[in-house]
């Protein structure tokens, strides 16, 4: 049992679930069973869960990174600030990133042999599963889209609440997750993989001792910390060359800086190279279907009959509180509805959008932020109408393209043909009337709720 949980509180959770009954937090706000439908986004491949098969996956990442990284600071990156990345219990050797690239691709780190991390994080789709949310074993699907893998380095804090302090919590966490990997702990993880001479090997090379869960965690972060793509057009631009953007990617930069108001949460910097504050802000992405308050009580009331780590990633992942964000972590009123500023880079090729990607194209994200969001109570109040042009809207997508590293420059060019063709069709997040201030969000809601009494 992790630190901080209540004796008892697990197993009265999981003693629920064995009779096949919900807990309260896993039932819509309305009290009705919530159960994971099939997501709208998903780009099919050959191997379990739609992913590519893991050897294909393989030989797709000996193209796009060297076959021994430099254990130093990537291009582009200022060699201090890169050690400062590096925990000092796991610095950065051939030998582990070796173990921790043959981790991520192995299934067996699953209880049914299907799901590797490789799976949600798909090489061939950006790092990412392509997908709203996340299928896992027994076709298993959760509440939360998958963050790309890529330069998730630079995060300070890992997930879309930070749930996890660092890349190497991060990824034992969906091995033990029911719905994930479903292994019942780390132990059982580690079992499986234990008996392979290769591994024992490795682990010896990596770290001086036996497979242990720790160290699978360790050996899966050094391997991530790889995972660094910064050489994209816009790069190149500011290095100096103007031809690595088109006249609308410059126009939308503009735009980023200015009107549209994106370099608020999402700066470029030194100790910030992917676009992000690292804070957590409300953007209503899901006040349109979810009642905070309600959801908050469910989560105090959860919360304390058990607060250990794997609680909150259980509840996170497999229940309405995902909506809450940041909340679950800290309880603090001002987190309600708050999640991760993201990166924006190679955004072009990490579709769908949110935490639960219920953006589907740029376009959505533009237009999402036009309009200032979704009311609520918990808005941040740094979210407000932008009265962005529809060229304007285009421009700020032309430049949000051009965040995708030269490596991945076909998968970006794919995605532009799918999502402009996407958005010439539908465009849900759409209001013009709101994004000009014509209509105000809060005036419409009072007057609906006015009309239902």
């Amino acid at each position: 049992m992790a630190a901080g949980s209540k004796p008892g509180a697990e197993q009265g959770l999981a003693s629920t679930e064995a009779r096949g009954q919900l807990p309260e937090a896993a039932k819509r706000t309305d009290g009705s069973p919530n159960p994971a439908t099939a997501p709208r986004v998903e780009v099919k491949r050959n191997g379990p869960h739609g992913a590519m098969e893991m050897t294909d996956q393989e030989g797709q990442l000996a193209k796009v990174t060297p076959a021994t990284p430099s254990a130093g600071a990537p291009a582009g990156v200022d060699e201090q600030f890169w050690k400062l990345l590096i925990p000092r219990d796991n610095e950065l050797n051939a030998k582990r990133v070796e173990l921790g690239r043959k981790l991520y691709f192995d299934t067996r780190l699953s209880r049914d042999g299907t799901v590797a991390c490789a799976t949600c994080h798909d090489v061939s789709r950006g790092f990412t599963d392509r997908r709203n949310a996340s299928e896992g074993i027994s076709a298993k699907v959760g509440r939360r889209n998958a963050p790309t893998t890529l330069n998730a380095v630079f995060f300070q804090t890992q997930f879309w609440d930070g749930r996890a302090a660092t890349l190497e919590d991060q990824a034992k966490l969906p091995i033990i997750n029911p719905i994930e990997m479903g292994q019942p702990d780390g132990a059982a993880a580690v079992k499986a993989i234990a008996g392979d001479a290769e591994y024992k090997a490795m682990f010896q090379a990596a770290y001086g001792r036996a497979p242990n869960y720790d160290d699978v965690g360790r050996a899966l972060a050094a391997f991530e910390r790889t995972l660094v793509f910064l050489d994209a057009p816009y790069d190149r631009f500011v290095a100096g060359n103007p031809a690595a953007l088109s006249e609308d990617a410059k126009a939308g930069l503009v735009l980023f800086n200015g009107k549209a108001r994106c370099v608020a949460c999402h700066q470029f910097n030194g100790s910030s190279p992917i676009g992000t504050n690292n804070k957590f802000h409300n953007i209503g992405v899901s006040a349109r279907h979810h009642d905070f308050e309600k959801l908050a009580r469910n989560a105090l009331d959860a919360l304390a009959k058990s607060d250990s780590q794997e609680t909150v990633d259980r509840l996170a992942l497999e229940t309405d509180l995902s909506e809450l964000g940041r909340f679950v972590v800290t309880r603090n009123r001002a987190d309600i509805g708050a999640f991760k500023t993201q990166q924006i880079r190679n955004i072009g090729v990490t579709s769908p959008y949110m935490h639960d990607g219920s953006l589907q194209t740029l376009w959505d994200v533009v237009d999402h932020y036009n309009k200032g969001g979704e009311a609520n109570g918990y808005l941040d109040g740094g979210i407000e109408p932008l009265n962005l042009s529809e060229r304007e809207i285009d421009q700020v997508v032309a430049f949000l393209f051009s965040l995708t590293d030269v490596r991945l420059a076909a998968e970006n060019q794919a995605e532009i043909t799918r999502q402009t063709a996407l958005a010439r069709k539908q465009r849900p997040f759409r209001d013009t009337a709101v994004a000009t201030r014509k209509t105000i969000q809060f005036e419409t809601r009072l007057g609906k709720a006015g009309a239902t009494k």
